[in-house]
């Protein structure tokens, strides 16, 4: 009896491991970092928040940075090695773990190092760290049965022999002018094939003259000529090796290096604009003036880069109301010739030029839209505007930075939504156990009042819980007799605001500086600043009119963005992704700090900075970076 029960609970441990190693290989472990949540981190899976609840419980509520999150896996299917393959459409994801190497990678996945790079193009030697997440992309198979007989049988016009004759399969290979054989993958062209092997577009049409006349094809051989001034090997018998060799293990600094894709220098910058300018309407609206004044702004930043000696081809279009497709725009045979484009601004638009964008390696730069769930899968694209989420974790940072002791007092009006961004600094006071209180924003809301809640022994912040001016002009009169009132005490006390605040500096710039107020904004200029001072001028005397007082200036938006990214195509050519942070350049009013979301994805800016109103009468541009 001891024996058969002795038995069965083998037999149960038994399915237990099965099980154990089956779930593990249903899902991989993400690390949260800041700024994500559960909609950005499902965006960059392709799975649903749901499926992340799922596996994790009580990620509804709240996640924190640090935290590891299951991720289901998808469309794979277990092994015996305890790695899973991509099983049809699709790719897979890896967590890295401790002792992995990429050659070790390279060998469980079954690829080359340039394909897991390819598909990573974040990754690098000194990212390689546990805990990454990088996407392992779909190995290249034959798609057919008569796929691969067509390959076996058809000749090869481009290497001087036949494939498939029996005769000439095992006869010894011929010199050829082929160093070796390319299978042709999905996404890949010319542009990216020659790049691959570190030689000219044109050699490689001249090994395979037939793409003169047509386009690539999956799955397709193509030959790999040797490269100027190579000299390719003579076939000579060698003798076996007999004796057994220990195999060299490559390091994964010599195979991101040689994964690397050669930097090419951009003489004439290809650049394309495509923007709802609406140009068949005949009326005139406020979102057409904004496109107006920003393409104002980007061709004076072509005029001071011309003068720097940069050269620039740009071309204009315009992608209407938002209603119709830009896939015409899109397929004009200029467009595969851009080195970068500008825009566009509708979320059908953005979907057709990041699905362009992602054949092509193309660059796209999205200037307006916040929400850009592309960015989080293709690489190619940058988002100057940044995802709420990200932004507001950066001034949470920067807040605690500046105010390390707090205590909030939240004004809150019953007529106006609570911004976001509030919710998000009540949680992180809770998290740190620092004081706020909650007090209505109205008349009846008086300075002794809010003086019962002011604390000697931290830093006071008054804050509204809504960006709208309603509230902030019934509230500024009572905030000045405060400051007034506590004036011969040590309060340190402090208005802090919101990004639109820069728009009501018209009417409120006196108290601004009584009450010693801040800011926070990733856009901002003054016309005081000598900087901001020139453009306005340069501006005025170019386009006869003054720019329109609004939030962000649509003119210096054009400008800045504009200048900064061709100046950085200018300096770094085709090394423009790893090299942007190295760019100096001080804007007029955009703050730029982009980084990769994740391994495989793209840009979003992160920069976020403080406008102080000094009561000293001074004006401060805080910048953390």
């Amino acid at each position: 009896m001891n024996k058969l029960r002795h038995i069965i609970l083998l037999f149960i441990a038994s399915l237990s491991v099965q099980w154990a190693a089956a779930q593990s290989n249903s899902y991989f472990l993400h690390t949260v970092t800041k700024g994500q949540g559960l909609y950005s981190i499902s965006r960059m899976y392709g799975v649903t928040e749901a499926d992340i609840i799922a596996l994790n419980p009580g990620s509804d509520v709240v996640i924190k940075v640090g935290q590891q999150l299951r991720i289901p896996q998808t469309n794979t299917q277990a092994t015996t090695d305890n790695t899973a393959q991509t099983a049809g459409e699709g790719q897979r994801f890896h967590t890295i773990k401790t002792g992995e190497t990429l050659y070790r990678l390279t060998v469980i996945y079954g690829l080359s190092a340039r394909e897991i790079c390819n598909a990573n193009p974040g990754l690098s030697a000194e990212n390689f760290k546990v805990g990454q997440v990088i996407v392992i992309p779909q190995k290249e198979t034959e798609t057919s049965t008569h796929d691969s007989a067509q390959k076996v049988t058809e000749p090869n016009p481009l290497i001087g022999k036949q494939q498939g004759n029996a005769q000439n399969t095992a006869s010894p290979t011929p010199q050829s002018r082929c160093k070796t054989e390319h299978v042709v993958k999905r996404k890949e062209n010319i542009y990216r094939i020659s790049r691959m092997y570190r030689i000219t577009e044109l050699e490689l049409i001249n090994a395979n003259p037939e793409l003169r006349t047509r386009k690539l094809k999956r799955g397709e051989t193509i030959c790999i000529p040797y490269a100027k001034g190579e000299q390719a090997p003579t076939h000579e018998p060698t003798t076996p090796v007999t004796e057994p060799t220990q195999p060299i293990i490559p390091s994964d600094e010599s195979l991101f290096a040689e994964s690397k894709e050669k930097v090419l220098d951009i003489k004439q910058i290809k650049a394309a604009i495509i923007l709802p300018f609406m140009l068949d309407s005949t009326a005139l609206n406020n979102d057409r003036a904004k496109m107006v004044e920003f393409y104002e702004g980007f061709l004076l930043a072509l005029d001071s880069l011309k003068k720097e000696g940069v050269s620039i081809d740009l071309h204009l279009y315009d992608s209407g109301d938002g209603h119709q497709s830009i896939v015409p725009i899109l397929n004009r045979p200029e467009m595969r010739e851009m080195n970068i484009i500008f825009g566009p601004v509708h979320e059908k638009h953005i979907s057709e030029v990041a699905t362009f964008a992602d054949t092509t390696g193309i660059r796209v730069v999205i200037p307006f839209e916040r929400n850009v769930d592309e960015v989080f899968t293709n690489p190619y694209l940058y988002q100057v505007n940044t995802p709420q989420s990200y932004f507001y974790s950066e001034v949470y940072d920067h807040f605690f930075r500046q105010f390390p002791h707090p205590n909030v007092i939240f004004f809150d009006s019953p007529n106006e939504d609570e911004d976001d961004i509030v919710a998000g600094f009540k949680q992180e006071l809770t998290n740190r156990q620092a004081p706020f209180t909650v007090l209505p924003a109205d008349t009846a809301t008086n300075k002794d009042t809010i003086r019962a809640h002011l604390s000697l022994n931290h830093q006071n912040i008054l804050m509204m819980t809504s960006e709208k001016s309603g509230s902030l002009n019934n509230m500024m009169p009572v905030f000045q007799l405060l400051v007034r009132d506590t004036a011969t005490t040590k309060y340190d006390l402090h208005l802090f605001g919101y990004p639109q605040y820069q728009v009501y500096t018209n009417n409120h710039l006196a108290s601004f500086y009584e009450i010693d107020t801040y800011f926070y904004s990733s856009f901002y200029t003054n016309n005081l600043l000598p900087i901001a001072v020139d453009y306005h001028k340069k501006f005025r005397r170019v386009y006869s009119k003054e720019i329109v007082n609004r939030y962000p200036k649509y003119a210096i938006l054009g400008f800045d963005i504009g200048y900064y990214f061709l100046k950085a195509l200018h300096l770094y050519g085709t090394d423009i992704d790893n090299r942007l942070p190295e760019m100096e350049y001080t804007p007029i009013q955009t703050g730029f700090k982009f980084e990769r979301v994740n391994n495989w994805g793209g840009f979003i800016n992160r920069k976020a900075f403080f406008i102080h109103f000094s009561n000293d009468y001074t004006l401060q541009k805080i910048d953390f970076d």
